[in-house]
């Protein structure tokens, strides 16, 4: 099964002290002391928050499955040529983001030849980052493999993907791991409004407008590592970008039968218009070419 959301967690940690009068709640861990004149049970109660993100491939996979299956185009993807050009820790992990979901592109839309480039160049720069141990050489061979198969191998890249990305959560390198997520997510999003013009029925206009819930969600996840210099540029942009989403107005929903479309509370849906679909493409650009691009 393929999966199309991970969970980000943990990454918050809610202490609750509470004085009761003996026992405990069921599913509670609790933590008990002695106090010389009485006996109180202090509860340490541990609440993860869990950030659902979804993977690169999902907006592709959205894309090709309302219209976009004959597209064969990977002129606007970052060319692994560009690859040696990043030294430092932030661009490597952000490109191996963008590489990520270029790779799910090319597999999606059945230009094999391209996902074997965009393969090698991810596992280059996962070996970097230090998840090496998650993307093995047999999966090249899969690739190779099942070339003409475009389901086995977006399934395969999600699977490098999501490997990826439990590595770096178990070895607890949370700021690459943001960054990592940053960069896969602002490329789908690249890839989707160069694919797509402004048309206000448009299902991957309303997709795009629908971003605003997980772009919300990705900067709390940030926020947990800005302590970090890079992360913090990252946040900073993505707040300016947030900035652009939240002039998205509301629109009366109309009888709800597609279940895919974000319903606000009181019947309302999100209404994007040209001058704000434009606004929102050239701040995404702007940013995924500043991660992108080389002097």
């Amino acid at each position: 099964m393929k999966r199309k959301h991970f969970l980000i967690a943990p990454i918050a940690v809610t202490l609750v002290l509470a004085s009761c009068g003996g026992g405990k709640t069921e599913g509670e861990d609790d933590m008990t002391t002695v106090d010389t004149v009485k006996t109180e049970t202090q509860t340490e109660q541990v609440t993860e928050t869990f950030f659902q993100v979804p993977s690169p491939g999902e907006m592709l996979t959205f894309i090709k499955m309302v219209g976009g299956s004959n597209n064969k185009n990977v002129s606007f993807l970052n060319s692994p040529d560009n690859q040696k050009n990043y030294t430092d820790n932030k661009s490597k992990a952000l490109n191996f983001g963008i590489y990520s979901c270029d790779l799910s592109y090319c597999s999606i839309f059945e230009i094999g030849s391209e996902a074997l480039k965009y393969f090698k160049t991810v596992k280059q720069l996962g070996d970097q980052i230090g998840v090496s141990s998650a993307i093995q050489p047999s999966v090249l061979k899969r690739l190779e493999g099942n070339l003409g198969n475009p389901d086995s191998l977006s399934v395969i890249t999600d699977d490098v993907y999501f490997t990826s990305f439990e590595a770096l959560e178990a070895s607890k390198q949370g700021p690459t791991l943001s960054l990592v997520v940053a960069g896969g997510w602002i490329e789908s999003l690249y890839i989707a409004t160069s694919l797509a013009k402004y048309d206000a029925k448009s299902p991957v206009v309303e997709r795009l407008a629908d971003q605003k819930y997980t772009l919300d969600n990705l900067i709390e996840f940030l926020k947990k590592y800005q302590s970090d210099a890079s992360v913090a540029g990252v946040l900073a942009q993505f707040t300016e970008l947030q900035g652009e989403f939240n002039k998205i107005g509301e629109k009366d929903a109309a009888a709800a039968t597609d279940k895919s479309k974000n319903v606000l509370g009181g019947g309302k849906e999100l209404a994007i218009t040209a001058d704000q679909y434009k606004a929102i493409v050239e701040k995404i650009k702007a940013i995924r070419n500043s991660y992108t691009l080389t002097k």
